[in-house]
């Protein structure tokens, strides 16, 4: 009986968003592995692969939801202190749920400081990008070795070399700098900011998660940890996205 009305309740929301707005680009903020590891009595290594598993049912959603942008926060620059014995673990899942998202047909785009990541982490990021550089349909962003204010400072250190290879001086440069200037240099360049971010497990923060795209994004916060997150999840933070005003400070 419980199932039943589940699937009504979902069947409901949907027809409900057929006519709605729909975010364009959906930041994930992927969050509870460990913790659903653990009350599951498991080893982190089995929470962060029930999560890699969610992915996969995430973006088949926001594709039939019509989304044309998700970006998915699998490894923040704070995660890469993590104990050796957990880490390499994680990496290694995230090399291969970054493969299966190639073998899927998806358009892969990393975002992050990939200079921090291992050899190996990186060459896989960097060929699932040139591999999939030419497709059309859902662009993923895959946020590993990403932290918001690393992001702006790399920014703006290209920002200052592009320059500086023009022969701009510093005076020069100073005089013309605009938010656009530095938005041109961001990992997502090109990209419409989020729209909609989604965290789950309960936390009501960003933790640097694209802090300067989210300036004027929706927040949605979940209590399901990431690997329990289900489509009726989904489709209700669509619906309280749905339904507020955006007014973009006017």
């Amino acid at each position: 009986m419980k199932s039943v009305l589940y699937r009504l309740y979902e069947r409901r929301l949907t027809g409900r968003l057929s006519t709605a707005k729909v975010p364009r680009h959906v930041g994930v903020i992927l969050d509870g592995n460990r913790r659903w590891a653990k009350a599951a009595g498991g080893r982190p290594e089995e929470g962060h692969q029930a999560g890699a598993d969610k992915i996969h049912e995430l973006l088949r959603w926001s594709a039939d939801a019509g989304v044309e942008v998700v970006t998915l926060w699998l490894l923040s620059t704070d995660n890469l202190s993590r104990p050796e014995s957990e880490l390499r673990p994680l990496l290694r899942i995230i090399e291969n749920t970054v493969n299966e998202l190639v073998e899927g047909g998806w358009r892969v785009h990393p975002v992050g400081a990939v200079d921090l990541l291992p050899p190996e982490t990186a060459r896989v990021l960097k060929a699932a990008a040139d591999a999939t550089g030419d497709r059309e349909g859902l662009l993923v962003n895959v946020a590993v070795g990403y932290g918001g204010r690393r992001e702006i400072a790399d920014a703006v250190r290209s920002l200052l070399h592009a320059h500086a290879a023009q022969g701009t001086s510093i005076e020069e440069l100073a005089e013309v700098i605009d938010v656009e200037h530095i938005a041109e240099h961001l990992y997502t360049r090109g990209q419409p900011d989020p729209d909609l971010v989604i965290r789950t497990s309960g936390e009501q923060r960003l933790s640097g998660f694209l802090l300067w795209q989210t300036a004027n994004s929706e927040y949605h916060f979940c209590d399901a940890y990431w690997p329990d997150f289900r489509r009726v999840d989904f489709l209700r933070a669509l619906r309280d996205y749905a339904r507020r005003e955006r007014r973009f400070g006017g």
